[in-house]
């Protein structure tokens, strides 16, 4: 007779949803992902998960909250590690970090960006500012210091911009036979010579 499943199971339950959840969105993408499933596999009662998360969506949200935090701490340790190097250096870190982690985790980046302007899902909007906060002090230091001549809002949507691009065309394999860091250099460095042309 098989053992019956715990509806506890260790007092890990909620860590190893999130670690099957992403598994298995990265794999098949959200649409056939089932609280249900997810129990079954882990090994406890199909009603356990809903102690950690009210349906799917909460699920989802608490994946996506988890990716920022990742992605926040990735690209703090990169501008962390040129503290001292000037705009061009940190930007590059930033594109580097941001393109790192998008083309490693496509699917979980689409989640990341889905849900996190809408008004039932504050933390997912608090969790993006913090994540992008220290790429935002990078760029507003570099305007009032003069190094770009361009106002912040304009900046920052042109960084942001460019580097997603980077990032969909890196992960889709359209840059053929280039490395990665190459293109990425490349485009940055493309990207600071227009910043400090100033505004068209």
């Amino acid at each position: 007779m098989p053992p019956k499943s715990s509806p506890y199971h260790h007092g890990s339950l909620r860590a190893e949803l999130l670690d099957l959840a992403q598994k298995r969105i990265e794999e098949t993408g959200s649409a056939g992902l089932s609280l249900r499933e997810l129990a079954r596999e882990i090994g406890v009662s199909h009603g356990a998960p809903q102690r950690h998360f009210a349906d799917k969506q909460a699920l989802l949200d608490a994946l996506a909250v988890r990716g920022l935090d990742e992605l926040g701490e990735l690209i703090e340790a990169r501008l962390a590690a040129c503290e001292h190097g000037g705009f061009d250096e940190r930007l590059l870190a930033f594109a580097h970090a941001y393109v790192d982690f998008a083309t490693a985790h496509p699917v979980l980046l689409g989640l990341l960006f889905a849900r996190k302007d809408t008004a039932s899902s504050p933390e997912l909007r608090a969790a993006n500012e913090q994540a992008f906060a220290a790429p935002q002090r990078m760029i507003e230091d570099a305007v009032r210091a003069g190094e770009i001549a361009d106002d912040l809002e304009r900046v920052s949507m042109a960084v942001l911009a460019t580097i997603q691009g980077l990032a969909t065309i890196i992960g889709n394999g359209m840059i053929g036979g280039r490395p990665p860091e190459t293109v990425v250099a490349g485009t940055i460095g493309t990207l600071i010579a227009g910043l400090r042309a100033g505004p068209v």
